[in-house]
């Protein structure tokens, strides 16, 4: 019957699933976009490449064909994103967050072995069930030292990838970092009007980290830096001539009206002329601007 035109019927695990999908908690990370974008290209590669369970039978090849540097391979096993196996093979250890593949469409891993020397951590996350076996560096040639900046606690050119505190099977999902400079990046490019953040101090880190802890996320600093932006009172046009800075923003009780829209123009509650100085922050008693402040309010008494 097949014979005479008709499709044959697809077996269960006939083929692999041909689409891919990648969890934006990954590839919005600190530490993915921190990264060369020549690495994250081979990431997204090798994911695309992959079998239904994230093994990667041919990374060199892959390397090769998207013109990565050995240098972007090991940035990806220091940092995590991939877990290599002597055998050549590598497996995506985020995998399991990214895919979900149907049963009808999933085909076993044929690497058994470097299957079974995973466990997956209760964030979906492939981890090692012996932390010593990853593949010994110096099979891969390794010559180069990745700051610690860039690569947390692993460092290179040692003999080994490095440490892998926290890798134990069932261990809790550490909580995600706090998107320091991703934070400074979208105000310097929402906030033109602004002056510049150039650093982060300890003082901001601690604001920033705060705020995320009360609930705040990556979309309501955005859109506190754009209502900023969008506020002539903010940028100055008050009769203090006095304009907000990025650690007046990141304040909890500023952020809160301003993301509330009191400072929006021509908003009800948005501050005039005359009680402009009730939104105005106070400064340290003897400073210039106390005093400025001291004159104008005896001038306008």
């Amino acid at each position: 019957m097949w014979g005479l035109g008709f499709p044959a019927p697809r077996k269960r695990g006939d083929t692999m699933a041909e689409r891919r999908m990648f969890a934006k908690t990954i590839i919005d990370s600190d530490a993915f976009l921190d990264m060369p974008l020549s690495t994250q290209a081979l990431y997204f590669h090798l994911s695309m490449r992959a079998d239904d369970e994230g093994f990667v039978n041919n990374p060199k090849k892959i390397q090769r064909m998207t013109g990565a540097s050995d240098d972007d391979v090991k940035l990806l096993i220091a940092k995590r994103f991939v877990i290599p196996f002597e055998s050549g093979v590598c497996v995506i250890k985020h995998w399991l967050i990214h895919n979900y593949i149907q049963k009808d469409r999933f085909k076993p891993t044929v690497y058994k072995d470097e299957r079974a020397s995973l466990v997956v951590k209760q964030n979906k996350s492939y981890s090692l069930v012996d932390t010593d076996c990853i593949q010994d560096v110096s099979s891969m040639e390794t010559q180069v030292r990745l700051g610690k900046s860039r690569i947390g606690k692993v460092s290179l050119g040692e003999g080994s990838i490095g440490e892998c505190e926290g890798e134990t099977a069932g261990e809790p999902p550490a909580p995600p970092p706090v998107p320091y400079e991703r934070i400074k990046k979208i105000y310097n490019s929402l906030c033109p009007s602004f002056s510049r953040c150039t650093a982060l101090s300890e003082a901001r880190r601690k604001a920033i980290k705060a705020r995320f802890a009360s609930g705040y996320t990556i979309e309501d600093f955005q859109q506190l830096f754009t209502k900023a932006e969008a506020s002539s009172f903010l940028k100055g046009r008050n009769s203090r001539n006095w304009t907000a800075s990025f650690d007046w923003l990141i304040k909890d009780a500023n952020m809160a009206k301003v993301l509330d829209g009191n400072y929006d123009d021509h908003h009800p509650g948005s501050p005039t002329r005359n009680d402009d100085l009730d939104f105005i922050p106070d400064w340290p008693v003897g400073s210039l601007e106390a005093r400025e402040r001291v004159k104008y309010t005896n001038l306008h008494a």
